[in-house]
Order: C-alpha cells, then structure tokens, then sequence
C-alpha cells in the first residue's frame, strides 16, 4: 500500500540519472514512497533498477509523460505530493536527426506534468489547497541551455539562455515553462542545471561508455572534431545529492546550477582512460591507437563549465567525487558490464 502522506512522482526514473537518484532517495528517506513513471525508450530500461525491484515503497508506471489521462489518474490515485522530472529526450545526436520528439517530449510533456500538478494541488493561482501547501515540481535541467562559453569565464544562474542544438533549445522551452508557473500561478517549482554527468547505468551512446566499449572491442574510438571540446564532468552520484537538497531546502523558483569543478577536453577523457584500460586490460598495443578523430558534430558548443557557488554557499552541498576518482570507479563499472 502506497503511503499517502509522503508520495511523490518521479519520471524518466529507468534511464541513467534517474536510476541511480531512486536508490539514493529510498535509502535515506524511509518515509518517501516513489512512483517512477517511465515510457521505456532506447534510453530506458528495466534493468537499471533491479537493485530496487523488490523495493515495497517503488511503484513502476510505464508510459508517457505527454498522456494527461494517464499522468491525471497517478496524482489521483496515489495523491501525489511531489514531483521530481528526470524524464527527456537527451542525445544531442538523436535531436538533430529528429528534433520534433525532442519539442513533444521536453516541452510538451513537462506542461503537461505541471499542468496536471497545478490543477492537482491548488485552487486558484497562488492558493495552494490546504492539505497540498509546500508540494513542490522540481525540474531536472542542463547547462546546454547556456549555450557556449570561450575559454574563460562560468555559467550561473544569471546566464542568459543561448541554447545551440534542438535538444537543448527543447530543454531551454521547458525550463522556461516551468519558471512561467511560478511566476504566473505561484506554484513551488525549483530548476536544477546540471553538468555531463557520468557512471553507472549511462546509455552507451555517451562519450565515455563509448570509448570504454569501443576500446575493450578493439574497434576505433571516434572522437568529434580536434577533441578540444570541454566539459565539467560531475559523478552522477554528486548530481543526486545536489538534486535531494534543492528538492528539500531549495527557495522556491530559484535555479541551482549544479557542476563538478572538473572541467576536461575530449582529449584527456580519451587518453586518461585508455591509460587506465592499458594498466587494467593490457594488450599488445595501447588502446590509444584506436582514437581517431572524425566530423565534427553540427553546431557543437565548444566549452561547458557550471559555476557552482550558490548550490554550495546556500545549501551546502560540495562534490566528493573529483574525476580522477571517479573515472577509476566508471571503468571498473564498465569492465563488469562489458566483459
């Protein structure tokens, strides 16, 4: 039986970050039940919560986030009081082939879900009804929306949007969706923009499960462009706490840019693991002569790097995981998944 007092909604929860946030949150709160509604697309599956499938206060709902029937049966039925939304359409790749699923899912979904929130636990705009005052929609978002950087200089919470590619000008739409409902209905929303996030259970199409599966098969290891594109990388379970503490302690309609401090190019990611798999996996040769360097990917930003300050003035939260640590702990993941 569902516990009616704590139950939120969580989507997109059988992809990657989403997988690994509904252990974390079980484990430290015990008086939370999840329903995780997922459609199961290619960047969805099952597997990734069997640490979880006997989990008593785990609900699975497969389906879309675009059906309001659907989402209007689940807030009714388990009286949710909570909504964390992973859920979206995410390969950047995949956007620029088909960037109309990534407008129906990304923007059109995220209204939906709000929608049916708002209707759900307010009357009018800025009354909440009484039993549902303090449930909150916290949106997961990216720091795609930013645009590019030069090689100096972060984005924070003041950047303006500039997003480049389909993907992220659908997360951009929906993050401004969101921003629209607290400022026009004064729901409780908060918006976290993320960093690449990496570790277990991220889908193989990423960068680094790439070159960790590429390598271990012996086949070329495609880097786009000159391989001088930055990233702040920042360990998945990183981005979860930050996730639990802007749900929890987060000021209503604030943005919190969530980043690891740990900016790399595509060079040293490439390199620093094939260093690693030639001391783990050796085999005649080094794994970095199979890099080469192919097109480079239409409109791809140059430089990402999050200024975390207000997440870790205001709510204290910090990385623990640098990524040297935490590259050892990917590749181990990933050796025992592919070998």
């Amino acid at each position: 039986m569902v516990n009616k007092n704590k139950t939120i909604l969580v989507t997109g929860c059988a992809g990657f970050i989403g997988s690994n946030f509904v252990p974390y949150f079980l484990e430290k709160y015990i008086d939370y039940d999840i329903v995780n509604l997922d459609l199961l697309t290619y960047a969805g599956d099952l597997n990734n919560l069997n640490d979880i499938k006997d989990a008593n206060r785990h609900t699975f709902v497969e389906g879309d986030i675009k059906d309001r029937k659907l989402v209007e049966n689940i807030f009714s039925k388990y009286d949710i009081r909570g909504v964390i939304h992973f859920a979206a359409e995410s390969h950047v790749d995949n956007s620029i082939k088909n960037p109309g699923v990534f407008i129906e899912t990304n923007v059109n979904g995220t209204f939906t879900l709000l929608d049916v929130a708002y209707k759900y636990w307010m009357n009018k705009p800025f009354e909440y009804k009484k039993e549902y005052e303090g449930c909150r929609f916290h949106h997961i978002s990216t720091d795609e929306v930013y645009g590019t950087l030069g090689k100096e200089g972060l984005f924070t919470e003041e950047t303006p949007y500039a997003p480049n590619s389909p993907y992220s000008a659908s997360k951009a739409g929906s993050d401004m969706v969101v921003r629209s409902y607290h400022h026009t209905y004064g729901m409780h929303t908060v918006i976290t923009n993320c960093s690449n996030n990496y570790v277990p259970k991220q889908h193989d199409e990423k960068l680094i499960p790439t070159i960790i599966r590429k390598a271990l098969n012996n086949e070329i290891i495609p880097i786009y462009g000159d391989g001088e594109n930055i990233r702040d990388w920042l360990y998945v379970l990183d981005h979860c706490k930050g996730i639990d503490l802007v749900y929890h302690t987060g000021k209503s309609g604030e943005v919190y840019n969530i980043g690891g401090r740990n900016e790399r190019n595509n060079n040293y990611i490439v390199n620093k693991i094939c260093e690693i798999l030639d001391e783990k996996e050796p085999k005649d040769e080094s794994y970095k002569s199979l890099i080469t360097y192919v097109e480079d990917r239409a409109g791809h930003d140059r430089r990402y790097a999050i200024d975390a300050t207000k997440i870790e003035n205001e709510l204290g939260w910090k990385a623990d995981e640098n990524f040297e640590s935490g590259i050892l702990k990917t590749i181990e993941w990933y050796l025992n998944k592919y070998k």
